[in-house]
């Protein structure tokens, strides 16, 4: 089991690949924050918080997220092109 301040930084490393993975799969559809936002029945500053990392994403939002995006939530976790890897 990781220690603390090592949980800690894997938790924030996931984080920061889920808002880059949002980040990217929302240009990727030509949406803009505010478009993606609403689409969601989001704030704009929820979606700005979560690509930069700076807000943990719940499953609740997630699925707003991705179903805005017309896509799973679990996309938004993994990449499908990548290899699982344990942190």
């Amino acid at each position: 089991m990781p220690s603390d301040d090592h949980l800690s930084e894997l938790v924030e490393h996931h984080r920061k690949e889920v808002g880059e993975r949002l980040r990217r799969l929302r240009t990727e559809a030509g949406l803009s924050q505010l478009a993606l936002a609403e689409r969601g029945g989001l704030d704009h500053r929820t979606v700005s918080r979560c690509e930069n990392g700076r807000r943990a994403v719940s499953v609740d939002i997630l699925a707003r997220l991705a179903y805005a995006l017309g896509i799973q939530p679990w996309q938004l976790l993994h990449d499908a092109d990548s290899p699982r890897t344990r942190g």
